[in-house]
Formats: structure tokens, C-alpha cells, sequence
């Protein structure tokens, strides 16, 4: 158990204080009745004694004091939080030939905003992951269902250099690693679907076929989106130079790995992604604040307190 505030647990230095204390007022005490020489009339005039029952009622005042003293410092602890692991990656291409702008207002905008789209209306229960490509591929926002996170680096993704589609799907599948394990069945990789936006030319790292076979092994569906018509172009370095679309690449991806492929046009109808992907509760390891917890231990000790105070002393403290 650790502590949001531990400079609070300087309180808890009351308990031995109030224990101290406690012990000097019974001393003093017994050192009087023992100078109070007249014991038949001590007998008559002072009450019963209350013996064990007043010192009963003294430990549980004093436990009180160090539950709230711990309750101050705010205590928290690791505890099991399920979590659904319906995961959907989404892969967006950020190379140069995603300037072109033969789609409005450029290929690069155009997947943003169906990026976008598409993660706003995904069930708030799923894990999302964003994935962004050129020459290498990073995993920019780990499975997670924090969707403005993923919007605002969605908005945040800036081209550069080359189309590396292949190292885009194995990096996508890395991404399903940080989903966790369902502890009935751990090997059980997590339902996903891994969704593709790019204008299809790959030029470096590793093939799109092994990505494809990494997939398929994974048995998880990449739907693709292409952005661009065979007319695009982009100017780099003062150059006019053409970018197609490479459709075909597209959809060779989706239907060898049982997956649906569309164009920027036809992207509305990504609901078929999630349809049937499934659900399974998997458990994180969580650092959660329990001072309500420890408060409730206070407040318990505190009534059993009053009631034995009342009950066996006949009078609250």
C-alpha cells in the first residue's frame, strides 16, 4: 500500500501519544485512590469501577484516531480492473503521396477526418490504438478508450518520407500485445481488426505479403481504405511527380485476410468492421485511491466506540 499524501502519516503520532497520555491519567489515577486512606467511605462514594470496560472503550477511541490519521494520507493500492479487450487499430499512411490532392481537400486530410469519424462512432467500451506510417511505423497511441487522446493525435500526424506498409501491419499487431490477457484463457490473443488508410504504394521494409502472413496467423481482418485516384500527384523537389492510388495492393490485403477493402468514397459503411468482432474481459493491474475504504474503517470503530462506551460505561465518550 502506498500513500497520494504520506507527509499526512505525522499524525498517526498521535495514537502513541494518546496512548501515553492514557496510561499517565491512570496512574495519576490509581495514585490517588491509594492516598484516599479512607476506603469504606472511597467504596460509598465513588462509583463502581469500571475495570476492563473503561479501558476497552479507550483502545477502540485511539484505533479511531489512527484509521482517520491513515485515511488523511489518502492510501491507495494495486487492485484487478477488468477491461474489455475488443481492440480496433487504426493505421494511417503519412507519406509524402499523401499530399496529393486529387482528393479533397488532400489524401492525408481526407483520412484524418475519416479517421476520425470512424473513431467517434466505434462503441465507447472498445480499445483504440493509432498506428502512423512513412518509412518506419510507430505505434503513436497504445489500446486504449481514451478517444480524445487518439483524435488529438490523429490531428497531429505530419507526412514524411517513403511507404513502408508492410513494417505498418506487423507494427499493428505489436500494438495488440498491449491489450491484456484474459486470465481463463491467456493464450487467447484479443479480438481485433487492424484498419488500413493509405494510397497503397509500399517502397521500403518489409513486404506487404509477410505483413499479410503475420496477420493471417494472428487471425486479425485488415480492412483498407484507399485514398487517391490513378491521376494524383505530388511536387517534390520542384518536380511534378505522379502518385496512383495502388487500389489493387488494397484490396489484395483485405480479402487475404477475410476483410472488406473501400475507398475514401465508401468509408461510411465501416460499420461492418465491428459488427461481429466479439467481446472478452481481460484484467490490468491498477494503482486506485481507497480512502473511502479506510474512512469506512474509522467510521465503524467510531460506532462500536459509542456503543460500547454507552453500553458498558453508560455514557458516550
Amino acid at each position: 500500500m502506498s500513500f497520494l499524501a504520506p507527509e499526512r502519516l505525522w499524525l498517526l503520532l498521535l495514537v502513541p501519544a494518546l496512548v501515553a497520555g492514557y496510561l499517565v491519567v491512570q496512574w495519576r489515577r490509581k495514585k490517588y485512590a491509594l492516598r484516599f486512606t479512607n476506603l469504606a467511605l472511597l467504596s460509598r462514594v465513588a462509583p463502581r469501577n469500571p475495570g476492563w470496560r473503561r479501558h476497552l472503550a479507550a483502545a477502540l477511541m485511539i484505533v479511531t484516531v489512527g484509521l482517520l490519521a491513515t485515511a488523511f494520507a489518502r492510501p491507495q493500492t494495486q487492485v484487478e480492473v477488468p477491461r474489455e479487450r475488443a481492440t480496433i487499430i487504426v493505421t494511417v499512411d503519412v507519406s509524402i503521396s499523401m499530399r496529393a490532392d486529387d482528393v479533397d481537400p488532400t489524401r492525408l486530410r481526407a483520412a484524418q477526418d475519416a479517421a476520425k469519424a470512424f473513431v467517434d462512432s466505434l462503441p465507447p467500451k472498445f480499445n483504440v490504438a493509432l498506428v502512423s506510417f512513412a518509412g518506419t511505423a510507430s505505434i503513436l497511441v497504445p489500446p486504449t478508450t481514451d478517444r480524445a487522446a487518439v483524435v488529438r493525435a490523429i490531428d497531429g500526424l505530419e507526412l514524411a518520407e517513403s511507404t513502408a506498409t508492410g513494417e505498418a501491419i506487423f507494427t499493428s499487431l505489436d500494438a495488440l500485445k498491449q491489450v491484456p490477457a484474459d486470465p481463463s484463457r491467456p493464450a487467447e490473443p484479443a479480438p481485433a481488426r487492424i484498419v488500413l488508410l493509405s494510397d497503397g504504394y509500399r517502397n521500403i521494409g518489409r513486404s506487404v505479403q509477410d505483413g499479410v502472413a503475420a496477420a493471417r496467423r494472428a487471425r486479425v481482418p485488415i480492412y483498407t481504405i484507399a485514398f487517391g485516384t490513378p491521376f494524383g500527384s505530388v511536387e517534390i523537389e520542384g518536380q511534378r511527380t505522379p502518385v496512383p492510388v495502388d487500389e489493387e495492393t488494397m484490396r489484395q490485403i483485405a480479402d487475404a485476410t477475410g476483410a472488406k477493402s473501400y475507398t475514401a468514397a465508401s468509408s461510411e459503411e465501416l460499420e461492418e468492421v465491428y459488427t461481429d468482432i466479439g467481446s472478452s474481459v481481460g484484467y490490468t493491474t491498477e494503482e486506485q485511491e481507497i480512502t473511502s475504504q479506510w474512512t469506512g474503517y474509522a467510521l465503524l470503530t467510531a460506532l462500536v466506540t459509542a456503543a460500547a462506551s454507552l453500553f458498558l460505561l453508560g455514557r458516550l465518550p
